[in-house]
């Protein structure tokens, strides 16, 4: 096979161990080394000094971000490779033969470079998800409390939309201290609450133990404690995303997108989108578009590969949001694969449009345009017509004439 690079240099990375096999030519030398900041520059020095053209690392958990954070502030050219790809012969794996088999397939060419960030948006990334990972576990914290009001027999959340706004928090504060009653309930419940007063004093008529009321108010102060964190994760992104903000403007345009849910999209693929030579490639690399699987001429079930599971689940869930605005191509497109295909197909089929469209967007810095939900009914207008009147003739309604196809 064809060298590509001259010198280059596998890495097998791991938490406490970097195996190093650097290949000039003919020969090939191994080193070991420790994975604090000094050895990982030890190890850039060593390259530098060897005129390393390339180097290659698996993205083993999150082992191999340092490696790459001084690689990068130090101008060395390196790729980072998913696992899956560089699987050697079972029953002769070593660290040692891991670098080399890395080595020698970078030497040839062999290796696919996985698409990483540059470090602001990596960053920006870490920052996005960590709210994200906030917010659901709120959402656990809510359900925790709402199955311990259940056991106080406090029947609340089926009279009230959420347990946590201000006339619901006052009942439960209340509750807490004292009693609801007649006297007292008005001055809980705010103006705008639907649920009638005499319906909420029957929701509260359960009893709260010690242990109860203990425990309802650790749940009480962790929701309030992760709000405030939430609020200020907000700030923080608001305060670093100024350069993407004609971006979101953009992307807050499409049906089902809010700016929270942009700003996730955008942390995730940012806005070059160079980096994607087509929308087959952000598609594959997102996990939206069909696998293939074919055998002996057949084409088999080709459910979505494993891709970014950030970007995937956000944008699932956009497109459960736009598939629902009527007006809009994404309710068609719903509409029409969803009694063939399922609802889960169809809505994983919406969020692919909808990563096209962002795709388009970012690349050609145009403005999002809904095609309508009328769109796919403008084309072959007189066989549509043709097929609903042979329709009606089934059902013996009759009809004067037919359209001429």
């Amino acid at each position: 096979m064809q060298n590509i690079y001259e010198c280059c240099c596998g890495i097998d990375v791991h938490k406490k161990l970097i195996v190093a096999c650097l290949k000039n030519g003919r020969k090939a030398e191994l080193r070991n080394f420790d994975t604090v900041t000094r050895s990982i520059k030890e190890l850039a020095n060593w390259l530098i000094e060897n005129k390393c053209q390339m180097i290659a690392m698996e993205s083993t958990g999150s082992y191999w971000k340092p490696i790459y954070n001084i690689f990068e502030l130090l101008g060395l050219n390196v790729i980072v490779v998913n696992a899956q790809h560089i699987k050697t012969v079972p029953g002769r794996k070593t660290d040692v033969k891991d670098a080399e088999w890395i080595a020698e397939l970078l030497k040839h060419g062999l290796l696919k470079s996985s698409y990483i960030p540059d470090k602001e948006q990596r960053e920006l990334r870490e920052i996005v998800r960590y709210r994200k990972s906030l917010i659901e576990e709120r959402s656990r914290e809510l359900n925790r409390l709402e199955k311990t009001l259940q056991g106080a027999n406090i029947k609340l959340s089926s009279f009230v939309s959420e347990i946590t706004g201000t006339s619901a928090r006052n009942l439960i504060e209340q509750a807490l201290v004292g009693e609801v009653n007649e006297d007292n309930i008005s001055n809980f419940i705010h103006s705008s609450l639907k649920a009638d007063k005499s319906e909420l004093l029957k929701a509260m008529e359960g009893v709260f133990s010690p242990i109860q009321k203990h425990l309802v108010r650790a749940i009480l102060d962790h929701i309030d404690d992760m709000t405030k964190r939430i609020k200020d994760l907000d700030d923080i992104i608001n305060n670093h995303m100024d350069k993407y903000d004609d971006a979101i403007k953009k992307v807050d345009v499409l049906p089902g997108i809010a700016k929270r849910s942009a700003e996730v999209i955008l942390a995730e693929i940012g806005i070059d989108m160079s980096r994607f030579p087509s929308e087959a490639h952000i598609s594959s690399w997102s996990g939206l578009c069909p696998g293939n699987n074919e055998s002996a001429g057949k084409r088999k079930s080709g459910k979505t590969n494993k891709g970014n599971k950030h970007l995937k689940s956000i944008l699932i869930q956009c497109a459960k949001s736009a598939q629902k605005v009527k007006s809009s191509f994404f309710y068609a497109q719903y509409q029409r694969i969803v009694v063939r295909r399922g609802s889960n197909r169809a809505t994983v089929a919406v969020a692919h449009s909808m990563l096209i469209a962002i795709y388009h967007i970012l690349k050609n810095n145009i403005s999002f345009k809904d095609l309508g939900s009328d769109y796919h009914t403008k084309f072959n207008v007189n066989a549509k017509a043709n097929y609903y009147i042979r329709k009606l003739q089934e059902l013996d309604i009759q009809l004067p004439v037919s359209v001429n196809a």
